[in-house]
C-alpha cells in the first residue's frame, strides 16, 4: 500500500521534495534529470529514499523482459563506501549499484556476468575490474581472472565469432585487470603470479595477430562478438580475423605497455625494451591508419581480404580508451570529446549504425561503455560531454530500477535482441562514476590519488566514508566544482592529495576543496541517430561492374585495391584493368555504407593438396554429417589436427610479386558464433615463415559448407615454389583439444598493385 501511494503521488507530479522541484542537472531532447527525479515523457523515475526507486516506465508492448518498477535495498552494503550526498537519486542509484554488486558474488566467490548470463567471461569480468571491481571486490576478482587461465599458463578468449582467439583477440584486457588489481593491493605475490600468464599470451599473439603492414592488431572489436552486429553481411569470421580494430589494438598496446614495466621490475632490460617498442608501433600505427582529421576521431576498423579499408564509424569503448591510455594527445583527446557524435538518450556503442540489423551492440547504448565514455570526458575536463554521460546512465538505472545490459539508442528502449539485469559490468561503471570521476579516486603503482572532476551542476559537498585502501579506511569529503583542486588535508593537514602505498593503517579524515574552476571544454557533438546506407550487392557482366540501385544515395565510390578511383551516380563501372574492386554508397549528407564484397579481375591459381581423400578420420572429433561430403574439388580434400604432417603444396607462380594465398576449407567443429575450435595453421614459402591463415567455425556438423580461409599476403618467386601448411605451438586455440579442419584447395592470386 505504501508503495502504490508513492507512485500515485509520482504519477500526479506532486512534489515529494524540494530537490524535485531543483533546476536541470542534465537535459537533453530525450529526458531530463531534475533534483531527485528522471523524467522522460510520460515516464518518470524518483528516489524517495538513498534505499529505494520508483518508476512509472513501461516498455515496449508485447516484449519478453518484465520491467522492474522498484528497486528496494534487498543486501547488507555497510562494508563498503558509503555515499553522502544532498541528492537522494545519486545516492540511491550509487546503493543499487553496491546491492546489485553483492548479488553478483557466486558461492564459489566469482563474478557472475549477470542476473541472465551465468559464470565469468573474460573480457566482462576484466573491464568490471577496471571500472570498480578491482577495489569493491577484490578477492573474487582475484579468483575470478584466475579461472580465466588456460593449464598451459594463457589467457583464455572464451567467446567470440568462428571459435574465439584469434578471430577475437580482446583476452588480453585480463592484463590490464590483474595488474589494477596489483595497483590496489601492492601484492608481489600477485604480481609474480600473472606476469608469466601475460607474458605467454603475449608471445602467441605476437605471432599470430601482430603481423601485419599497418603495425595495428588482428581481430574482432572488442566486446563486440555478434558478427552482423557490426559488420557487412558479406564478410565471413575468416575476414573478422583480418579486421585491424581500435579498442582490440589499443587493450593489446596497454599490455605490452604494463608487460615493460613487469619486465624492467623483473630485471629483464631487453625485453622490457622489446615490448615497449612493439606497444610503440601500435600506438602510432592508431595515430596513422585510425585517425580521421576531418571527422575529429579515430575510425573503428579497417577490413577486407585482399586490401584494407577503412570503416571510418566512431565506436566508443576505442575512443575512450585511446584518450584514458594516452594513445592520443591532449588536443586530440579534447577534440575526440568534442567531436564525438552524441544523440538525445548518450552516445552509441557506434555510429552511424547498420540499417538492417536490429538494436543490441548495433543500434544501441551499453552502460559500461558509457562510463569509459564518461571517464575519458572527466580526463580531458570537458564538463558538457561528462554531465551528458553520467545522465545517459542514471536515467536507464532510475527508470527500469536495475543495471540493465543495453538499451535502444533511439528510444532508450530495453527492447534489444538480448538483455539482462543486475549486469555486473553495468553496475561497475555506475559504481566509478562516484568513485573514479566526483571523488576523482586514482591507483598508481604504488600510491593512491585523488583528482575529482564535479560538472558544476553537480557542485555539493559529498563524502564518501569507509573506502579502503591497503588496509587503512578513508573518509572522502569533496566539495565545490571544478577540476583543479584549491587545498587538500588529509587528518587536519595541508597536504598534496596522495596516500602513499605503505601509509599506516588506521583511520584517515581528506577533505578536497575544489577551485570553482571552469573546466578545459563545454563543447557536445549533439546529433539525431542516424544510420548508414545499405551495402551495395555487385555482379559482373564481361568487364562491367554492375551494383544494385540503393534508396536516397547521394554518390557512389569505387575503389581498386582499396583505394578510391571513381565517384559516380551510375550503377556500372569498367573493371578492365586488373584489379580488387568494391562500391562504397555515401548518403547526401556524407554518411558511407560498408565497402561491397571484394571482387577480384586478378589472375588466380588453385592447387591441389598431396593425399587428398574422402574419409574423416581424426581422432580429434566424433563426426556427425547429414549427409555425404560433396562440394570438394578433384579427389577429395586433406584432414588437418594437431598430429598431422606437414602439408607441402608446389606451386608455379606466372610472375614474381606479391601473392594473395587463401585456403579453402570446411570447418564444421562449432557453430558460427561461439564456441573455441578455431583451426590455425602457420604457412611457410620455400622454407621461410610466410604467417598464419585461420579456418573458423562454419556451423555444427557442417562440413560440406566450404569456404575461404583468412587471406595472407605473401611474396613468390617466379617459377616453383614450396608452400607448407603445418601446425605449430603457437597455433593452439582456446580449445586445447579438437584444432581440426579439412582442406580442399590452396588458392593464389597474383595482386596487381
Amino acid at each position: 500500500m505504501k508503495n502504490k501511494l508513492l507512485l500515485t503521488i509520482l504519477c500526479a507530479g506532486g512534489a515529494m521534495t524540494a530537490m524535485a522541484l531543483d533546476a536541470d542537472i542534465v537535459a537533453t531532447q530525450a529526458y531530463r534529470w531534475h533534483g531527485d527525479t528522471i523524467t522522460q515523457g510520460q515516464y518518470k523515475a524518483y528516489a524517495p529514499t538513498a534505499t529505494s526507486l520508483l518508476s512509472t516506465y513501461s516498455a515496449k508492448p508485447g516484449y519478453y523482459m518484465p520491467i522492474e518498477k522498484e528497486w528496494h535495498l534487498k543486501n547488507d552494503i555497510s562494508a563498503y563506501p558509503a555515499l553522502e550526498t544532498p541528492n537522494v537519486l545519486h545516492t540511491a542509484i550509487y546503493n543499487m549499484g553496491l546491492d546489485e554488486m553483492v548479488n553478483a558474488v557466486e558461492p564459489d566467490t566469482t563474478l557472475r556476468t549477470g542476473k541472465e548470463w551465468a559464470g565469468v567471461w573474460t573480457r566482462d569480468v576484466s573491464y568490471s575490474i577496471l571500472l570498480s571491481m578491482s577495489y569493491l571486490q577484490t578477492e573474487a576478482s582475484k579468483i575470478s581472472l584466475m579461472k580465466k587461465v588456460t593449464p598451459t599458463g594463457r589467457i583464455i578468449q572464451d567467446t567470440g565469432s568462428g571459435g574465439a582467439w584469434p578471430v577475437s583477440s580482446d583476452r588480453l584486457i585480463w592484463s590490464v585487470a590483474a595488474y589494477e588489481i596489483y595497483k590496489v593491493t601492492g601484492e608481489q605475490a600477485w604480481l609474480d603470479y600473472i606476469y608469466p600468464i601475460i607474458r605467454n599470451s603475449v608471445e602467441d599473439d605476437l605471432l599470430i595477430t601482430h603481423e601485419t603492414a599497418s603495425g595495428l592488431v588482428k581481430g574482432e572489436t572488442s566486446f563486440i562478438d555478434w558478427r552482423e552486429q557490426s559488420h557487412p553481411r558479406w564478410m565471413q569470421t575468416a575476414d573478422i580475423y583480418q579486421t585491424e580494430t581500435l579498442s582490440t589494438s589499443i587493450v593489446h598496446y596497454e599490455t605490452l605497455t604494463i608487460l615493460a614495466k613487469l619486465a624492467a621490475a623483473k630485471g629483464d632490460k631487453k625485453a622490457a625494451e622489446r615490448y615497449s617498442a612493439l606497444a610503440q608501433r601500435i600506438s602510432d600505427a592508431i595515430n596513422t591508419t585510425l585517425w580521421m582529421a576531418d571527422k575529429g576521431y579515430y575510425a573503428m576498423y579497417t577490413y577486407g581480404r585482399q586490401y584494407q579499408v577503412l570503416n571510418p564509424r566512431a565506436e566508443t569503448l576505442g575512443e575512450s580508451l585511446a584518450i584514458l591510455y594516452g594513445i592520443a594527445d591532449a588536443d586530440r583527446a579534447r577534440l575526440i570529446t568534442e567531436s564525438h557524435p552524441t544523440t538525445p538518450f548518450g552516445v552509441a556503442i557506434f555510429y552511424p549504425q547498420i540499417s538492417d540489423m536490429p538494436p543490441y551492440h548495433n543500434n544501441a547504448l551499453w552502460p559500461w561503455v558509457g562510463a569509459y565514455w564518461a571517464l575519458a570526458n572527466a580526463h580531458v575536463g570537458n564538463e558538457a560531454g561528462l554531465l551528458e554521460a553520467i545522465g545517459a546512465i542514471y536515467r536507464p538505472a532510475a527508470l527500469f530500477c536495475t543495471n540493465k545490459e543495453n538499451f535502444v539508442i533511439e528510444n532508450g528502449d530495453i527492447a534489444t535482441e538480448l538483455n539482462s539485469s543486475n549486469m555486473l559490468w553495468c553496475l561497475a561503471g555506475n559504481l566509478a562514476l562516484t568513485h573514479r570521476i566526483l571523488f576523482g579516486i586514482t591507483f598508481e603503482d604504488n600510491a593512491l590519488s585523488l583528482h575529482p572532476v564535479v560538472p558544476k551542476a553537480l557542485a555539493a559537498e559529498r563524502t564518501l566514508r569507509n573506502f579502503n585502501y591497503r588496509g587503512a579506511s578513508l573518509d572522502i569529503t569533496v566539495k565545490g566544482y571544478g577540476n583543479v583542486i584549491k587545498s587538500c588535508t588529509i587528518n587536519g593537514r595541508e597536504q598534496a592529495p596522495t596516500l602513499p602505498g605503505n601509509l599506516k593503517k588506521g583511520k584517515y579524515t581528506i577533505v578536497i576543496t575544489l577551485a570553482d574552476n571552469e573546466m578545459t571544454t563545454n563543447k557536445v557533438n549533439r546529433v539525431a541517430n542516424a544510420k548508414a546506407p545499405l551495402t551495395p550487392i555487385t555482379w559482373t557482366e564481361g568487364n562491367t561492374l554492375h551494383w544494385n540501385p540503393i534508396e536516397y544515395i547521394g554518390h557512389y565510390k569505387v575503389l581498386r585495391n582499396g583505394k578510391a578511383v571513381a565517384t559516380t551516380r551510375c550503377t556500372t563501372y569498367d573493371i578492365s584493368t586488373p584489379g580488387v574492386y568494391q562500391v562504397v554508397g555515401v548518403s547526401t549528407d556524407g554518411i558511407e555504407s560498408f565497402a561491397s564484397q571484394p571482387f577480384s579481375t586478378n589472375v588466380i591459381a588453385s592447387y591441389e593438396l598431396p593425399g587428398e581423400g574422402t574419409t574423416l578420420a581424426s581422432p580429434e572429433v566424433s563426426y556427425m554429417p547429414k549427409e555425404a561430403l560433396v562440394g570438394y574439388h578433384g579427389a577429395g580434400f586433406v584432414e588437418v589436427d594437431h598430429h598431422s604432417a606437414p602439408i607441402t603444396v608446389s606451386v608455379n607462380a606466372p610472375a614474381a610479386g606479391r601473392y594473395a594465398l587463401t585456403l579453402t576449407y570446411a570447418n564444421g567443429n562449432g557453430p558460427v558464433n561461439t564456441e573455441n575450435k578455431c583451426c590455425v595453421r602457420t604457412i611457410s614459402v620455400n622454407g621461410n615463415r610466410a604467417g598464419i591463415v585461420v579456418m573458423p567455425h562454419r556451423g555444427v556438423a557442417n562440413w560440406n559448407d566450404w569456404g575461404a580461409s583468412s587471406t595472407l599476403i605473401v611474396d613468390l618467386a617466379a617459377g616453383a615454389n614450396t608452400v607448407t601448411i603445418d601446425y605449430r605451438p603457437e597455433n593452439e586455440n582456446m580449445n586445447l583439444h579438437t584444432n581440426h579442419a579439412i582442406i580442399d584447395r590452396l588458392n593464389l592470386e597474383l595482386l596487381a598493385d
